[in-house]
């Protein structure tokens, strides 16, 4: 499909019932077709990879369109530039989300990124920063525990943001950097335990949130039975 047919494609597809519940979750209803991200995914698979149409697609300033963007682009082919233009676009946390998720924690900015967007004061930049850490927790199966570690002041610093969304991805990127192995694990859990004693509302919320998961019976035996696999 080219661009034209995937536009017409997507219109065809819109649901107005759909944007309203989405608002209700807080994903902005501005330019949006109320496409379901399983669809879009789909979609994406028969379109293939294309970072000229991804460009295109985000370009075209639709809500859809832009995550479709984000499924078929090529991280390897992603600038800075881009990178840059794109999450100073964000105007919903799915669109930062997906784009951090799916795309942008596979280029080799990543980090670099990650350092840079935590200094903005745009709360969905901001956002990005975090999001971009709890791809990478998942996705980055080469970077040492170290690396991950100097995540940490970061994580720390940016505990007390009041700002709903981001401190739901501060919260997010501390639980993903504590699943990824048992060492890490108590190191996160350590940090967690001493945001907890921060007098700021977000930074007890991030905390009391992280520790229960990363405490919880479920993710402590994934972690001690993979630790085991991996000392064999």
């Amino acid at each position: 499909m080219n661009y034209e047919e995937i536009i017409t494609k997507l219109k065809s597809l819109s649901d107005p019932i759909a944007v309203i519940g989405m608002a209700r979750y807080g994903i902005n209803p501005k330019n949006n077709l109320g496409i379901s991200i399983y669809k879009l995914r789909n979609i994406a698979k028969e379109i293939g990879k294309d970072h000229d149409l991804a460009l295109k697609l985000w370009g075209s300033g639709i809500h859809d369109a832009r995550l479709l963007a984000c499924f078929v682009d090529k991280p390897n082919l992603v600038t800075e530039k881009q990178m840059d233009l794109w999450a100073s676009a964000f105007d919903s946390w799915d669109i930062c989300d997906q784009a951090c998720t799916s795309l942008f924690d596979l280029s080799p900015f990543s980090w670099k990124k990650v350092f840079e967007w935590a200094k903005s004061n745009e709360e969905f930049v901001k956002r990005g920063a975090f999001s971009l850490i709890a791809g990478l927790s998942v996705h980055d199966k080469e970077s040492k525990d170290e690396m991950f570690e100097k995540f940490s002041p970061l994580i720390l610093k940016h505990s007390v943001d009041e700002r709903n969304y981001v401190k739901k991805a501060v919260n997010w990127a501390l639980r993903n950097i504590g699943k990824r192995n048992i060492v890490l694990n108590k190191k996160m859990i350590k940090l967690a335990e001493e945001i907890y004693t921060i007098e700021s509302k977000s930074a007890r919320w991030i905390a009391s949130d992280a520790l229960r998961e990363l405490k919880s019976e479920k993710i402590q035996t994934r972690l001690k039975k993979n630790n085991k696999k991996g000392n064999k």
